[in-house]
Parts: structure tokens; C-alpha cells; sequence
């Protein structure tokens, strides 16, 4: 690392990292917190830092996005050309616009680990809940119907039912671990097939094709990142491969499913319950699922766990750490696009 410490800010306070642990960071790092809460005062207050503390070098962005996005080059402009790195404590990435700052010699990072557990535990929760027709159940209970209410009894055990689970990486193994608990066989689809080892210890079978996947699954979970390739990924003619009477999981991203082809597949039975952690065009969805027995829905929470958080804004930091003080980033992206200046 240069004798001069490199100039670190983060977009907002990090509340979850802890003190003792910023205190450590600060003691190699110039360290500051841009105290913006939303994209307008970001663009302004962006440039006002930098002219009183100077160029950025590494530029960390936590949980709670929603405010600030899109991730553009209006929003960041006036971290060229000093910044070499920004950290991002999300997974997901759609958000932030990487062919900009590829364009610009700056590397992205993603969160890799750290919303990965709490997210399969959002899955694992969803899955259960679809099988034993939880929210039904409460409506039940709490109309004074007890359990009488439609489709209660019996519920679905998850024992010897096979889930099929799109996106093999760090969500869909803390899936697949869960999973094995409950006596759930284990098919994967993924762009590239698991060492054999991991698949022994995952007791994963690998599908070569989604449709293969689909028509052997009993519960199909989505797991896999949004981007170009996978954008209406389940459309018709992967529920058309499904089993009849499938259940559908989604915690990625709700741009992975085809939402006119998945509520005719509502409609027509061919998916039995659908657990969703994510849906289009948040936060201003599509109220149609509102109204669905056959939908138990959560606002996005997957990741948003106090550990996730903690984990989540230590990886950025330790992102920085690694970069300045090793060369090399401990998540980057976008190596194969950085343009270097």
C-alpha cells in the first residue's frame, strides 16, 4: 500500500460493521462517510466532499439501494478518474451500471457471501411455507374458522419430494445444505456443472438443461443472478415442462420469471403455490398477486438480516483492504471489460 493512506468513502453510515472494526480500518485508510440519503444529495454533495477532503480512491455503497439508484455515470461522475474501485453490499448488481464503469477503469465488487445464507434461509422459509399452505392457515385461524379453512389438511411434506434449484452458487449450496435436513432429494441447474466434489457434498444431481431440471423437480427454487440471459428465463414453455402442480419458489429477482406466462400457469394449476421474496418493478409491483390464495409473498427481505448486514458491509470494506493493500480485489466483476487507463 502507498505511503499515503488511501481515501475510502462510504455512501452513508455503515450501522452494522461495528466501531471497533471501522476504527481498525481507519488506522490504513483517509476513511469518510458521505452523508447522503438519496440520489439527488448524492450528485451534490458527492463533489463538495471531494473538494474538501480530495480524490477518491475506493467508494463503498451499503444496503438500501432503492434511494440512490440507478448506479449510473450522472450519479458517480465526480469520482472519475481517482477512483479504482467501488464495493457494492448487494449480490445482485442490475442496479449499477458496470459497462460505465469498466468504461472508466474502475472495478466493481459485489457482495458475495454475505446475504447468501439469509437469503437461502428466505427460500427454505418460502418452501415450507408453500407446502404446509401457511398463510391460508393463518387466515383460517384468525376468521375463527380454526383449520377448516380450504386446502389445509393434509399439507405437503417436504420428505422424498425432489427440489430443483436454478443457480448453483453461494444461495443455492446454503439451499441445498438446508434442504438435505429436511430429506429433500437435490437437482441443480447451472451454467457450469459442480467439481465432483462439491456435488457429493451438496448430494446435488446436475441437470444439462433447465427443462430437464423443470420436469423433474416437484419444487423449483430460482436462484440465479438477473442479467440479459435470464431476464424471462420461466416463461411458458418452461412451465409448460413443468410438473403439474409444481411449486415455485423466487428470491432472486422477479424479471427471472415472466410474470404474464407464470399467472396464466396460476391460473391454470400447473403451479400449485408460488413463495415470492421478489416481483417486477418494485416496490410498485403488480397487485394482481395481492388477491392469490395461492401466493405467499415477502417484500424483499431475504438479505436484510442484521447478520446479512454486518456480513454484507464487511465485505466492501475488506473488498478495499484487499485491493490496496494486496492488488487484487477479493470480488471483482468486471476484469474481463476494465478498460485501463
Amino acid at each position: 500500500m502507498p505511503d499515503q493512506k488511501p481515501h475510502v468513502v462510504c455512501l452513508g453510515t455503515p450501522k452494522y460493521a461495528g466501531e471497533d472494526y471501522l476504527s481498525q480500518f481507519s488506522e490504513d485508510f483517509e476513511y469518510s462517510v458521505l452523508d447522503a440519503t438519496n440520489r439527488e444529495e448524492t450528485i451534490s454533495k458527492l463533489p463538495q466532499l471531494i473538494s474538501e477532503k480530495g480524490p477518491v480512491d475506493g467508494f463503498i455503497i451499503r444496503m438500501g439501494t432503492p434511494p440512490y439508484e440507478p448506479f449510473d455515470g450522472e450519479l458517480l461522475a465526480a469520482l472519475k478518474p481517482s477512483c479504482k474501485v467501488i464495493a457494492s453490499a448487494s449480490a445482485g448488481y442490475n442496479e449499477f451500471d458496470v459497462d460505465w464503469m469498466s468504461k472508466h477503469g474502475i472495478i466493481f465488487c459485489n457482495s458475495v457471501d454475505a446475504v447468501a445464507e439469509a437469503t437461502a434461509d428466505m427460500a427454505f422459509f418460502l418452501l415450507l411455507a408453500v407446502l404446509r399452505n401457511t398463510s391460508n392457515a393463518e387466515k383460517s385461524v384468525k376468521a375463527g374458522k380454526w383449520r377448516s379453512g380450504t386446502g389445509l389438511v393434509p399439507a405437503r411434506d417436504p420428505s422424498g419430494m425432489t427440489l430443483g434449484i436454478v443457480g448453483m452458487g453461494a444461495i443455492g449450496k446454503y439451499l441445498a445444505k438446508k434442504a438435505a435436513a429436511f430429506n429433500l432429494k437435490i437437482n441443480y441447474y447451472n451454467r457450469r456443472q459442480l467439481p465432483p466434489s462439491d456435488e457429493a457434498k451438496y448430494a446435488a444431481t446436475y441437470c444439462s438443461s433447465l427443462h430437464e431440471l423443470l420436469s423433474s423437480s416437484d419444487i423449483v427454487s430460482i436462484n440465479c443472478p438477473l442479467n440479459d440471459k435470464t431476464t424471462n428465463l420461466i416463461s411458458s414453455s418452461e412451465f409448460a415442462a413443468m410438473k403439474d402442480g409444481a411449486f415455485l419458489i423466487n428470491t432472486a429477482r422477479g424479471a427471472v420469471i415472466d410474470e404474464a406466462a407464470f399467472k396464466q400457469a396460476l391460473e391454470a394449476g400447473k403451479v400449485k403455490r408460488a413463495g415470492l421474496d421478489v416481483l417486477c418493478n418494485e416496490p410498485n409491483v403488480d397487485t394482481w398477486f395481492f388477491g392469490r390464495d395461492d401466493v405467499v409473498l415477502q417484500p424483499h427481505l431475504g438479505g436484510l438480516t442484521d447478520v446479512a448486514y454486518m456480513k454484507a458491509e464487511r465485505e466492501c470494506f475488506e473488498n478495499m483492504r484487499a485491493y490496496f493493500q494486496k492488488g487484487k480485489a477479493n470480488s471483482p466483476v468486471n476484469m474481463d471489460r476494465l478498460v485501463k487507463s
